[in-house]
């Protein structure tokens, strides 16, 4: 064969590879293809181009058809199937992604579907990298039966050994229902997008059936409900774009796997900054509520603050930030909302957190402001002792540096739950505004003095003036100071350089839990 023959055969190789790369770029065809933009959608690879750096993308399994001859399958076959996974990089760190392709069989989970994120996972694990997941998919493929449920048991695996080895993020961007919600929901951080994306395990017909409930799919599951009601969703974004950028802000805090320290960032920010608004910041009353947000907002470094969980338990607020260019983990009680009182919905969300932060070397920082645990039968019924449990647990078990500034209220077991000296708080400040008690003054009154205020000529006079005594002598920092239970009062326009010196001087920090093959956390 001539040398020009040679080339031809090499060119039509080429060309004819060029084609179906094309074919399989094109998923289920144009007229899909336009379907989902003319539902507001992107489709699988516009999303994963959003997502990554531009270029970054590489694709693996780009030829995998599935192998199904029941039900006609065996006539429609389409390069890639219903899902696209391979690897790139946001900010030129390594990710692996895969994302559902609702062009094709509606993003049904069949084998070789499934045979695909498996292989993601499994790479992501052996190579210590983050997997994201996008998500717009129909449920298991009913023509393939059995198949496609071990499917999803594979995967579900896969997740679970992944957990707390590498961050696992998943993005709903569609629908996410049945036996198809269960990898989400073991995953790290799930986004979705308000008005069309929702997850349920039953859907609107099958309520209705069983329940006699009219409800709609936004309503039943949409990201409304998950990100205010259930709190199964982390974060809502108005639009595809918006949730996908909010990705990768996350990935920015975030380390690679379990064995790595999150990124460094220099932010510009002097790390000796003081604010001197934080000194008056906190109400004369002791009542009158504040914005810890604001608090947050002032001492962490230019003022961002990367909020989880932001309308979910809004009694306690937790996210990401950087002290000194180091990423940590914030927990903070809000004032704002319930008295920063915790309940059992506040409590779990803060666990979840703090879990997350230990498994990753994120360090933790507790802003304290919180009179109590919320009193009622809704919430001992609900289980607040068991959800308390785990918000206790899981400070316990966090073995990253942990620090902990109390701001006005620190009551009773409230107080030894958020991350006191006795659970391994490693440094704890407090303000001269901090009350650290047992209880409140008005309630610790009622109770020592019960006998005398009934004897009293005037009950209310004789109670203010022992309200007013017994704050001066307990509701502050010095007693628990004098105990060694608080490392040092500060001021507070100081917190950010204090917080960020103990951050450095931790930098090397070792602790351990006894050997065993896990806990048994109160779930």
């Amino acid at each position: 064969m001539s040398e020009a023959s040679v080339e031809r055969h090499a060119n039509a190789r080429i060309q004819d590879l060029r084609e179906r790369k094309a074919r399989a770029r094109l998923g289920g065809g144009e007229e899909r293809i336009e379907a989902q933009h003319k539902r507001g959608k992107l489709t699988a690879r516009e999303r994963i181009d959003l997502l990554l750096d531009k270029g970054s993308f590489r694709e693996i399994d780009t030829f995998v058809v599935h192998r199904t001859h029941d039900f006609g399958l065996d006539r429609q076959k389409y390069p890639s199937d219903s899902v696209v996974t391979g690897w790139g990089t946001i900010e030129g760190r390594l990710v692996y992604v895969f994302s559902q392709d609702f062009t094709v069989f509606g993003g049904s989970l069949g084998e070789v579907h499934a045979e695909k994120v498996v292989k993601i996972l499994d790479m992501a694990m052996k190579n210590g990298a983050p997997v994201i997941g996008i998500n717009d998919s129909g449920g298991a493929r009913i023509q393939e039966g059995v198949v496609s449920l071990g499917g999803y048991a594979d995967i579900f695996l896969r997740n679970t050994l992944a957990s707390g080895v590498i961050p696992q993020i998943s993005a709903i961007m569609g629908p996410c229902a049945g036996g198809a919600v269960y990898s989400p929901a073991l995953t790290d951080f799930i986004f979705m997008v308000r008005n069309s994306s929702y997850m349920f395990v039953t859907g609107p017909d099958v309520v209705k059936a069983v329940t006699h409930e009219e409800v709609t799919q936004e309503e039943l599951g949409g990201a409304s409900v998950h990100s205010e009601k259930s709190g199964v969703c982390h974060v809502a974004a108005d639009s595809e774009a918006d949730t996908l950028y909010l990705i990768r802000k996350l990935i920015s805090y975030i380390p690679q796997n379990n064995m790595e320290d999150p990124p460094y960032v220099n932010t510009g920010d002097d790390p000796l900054r003081m604010d001197e608004s934080l000194d008056t910041i906190i109400p004369d009353d002791a009542v009158k509520p504040y914005d810890m947000k604001e608090v947050i907002r002032r001492i962490v470094d230019n003022g961002e603050f990367f909020e989880i969980h932001e309308n979910y338990a809004m009694n306690v607020v937790v996210g990401f930030a950087r002290l000194g260019g180091h990423s940590v983990g914030i927990i903070a009680n809000q004032p704002a909302v319930l008295a920063g009182v915790l309940d059992i919905d506040a409590s779990e969300k803060a666990a979840r957190f703090i879990r997350f932060c230990d498994a990753f070397n994120i360090p933790i920082v507790t802003f304290e402001d919180v009179p109590g645990f919320l009193p009622g039968t809704v919430q001992e019924h609900g289980g607040i002792i068991r959800s308390g449990a785990k918000l206790l647990y899981a400070y316990c078990e966090a073995t990253v540096p942990k620090l902990t500034v109390i701001t006005r209220k620190a009551y009773g077991g409230a107080y030894c739950v958020m991350s006191s000296k006795h659970i391994r708080g490693d440094v704890n400040f407090a303000w001269p505004t901090a009350e650290i008690a047992v209880m409140g003054p008005d309630g610790a009154v009622s109770i020592v003095f019960r006998r005398e205020l009934e004897k009293a000529e005037d009950p209310a006079a004789r109670k203010n003036e022992l309200v007013n005594e017994y704050r001066e002598k307990f509701a502050n920092p010095y007693v628990a100071a004098e105990r060694g239970y608080i490392d040092d009062v500060i001021e507070p326009r100081e917190t950010r350089p204090r917080l960020i010196n103990a951050l450095e001087m931790l930098q090397n920090k070792r602790d351990s839990n006894p050997a065993k093959k896990h806990g048994n956390i109160p779930l």
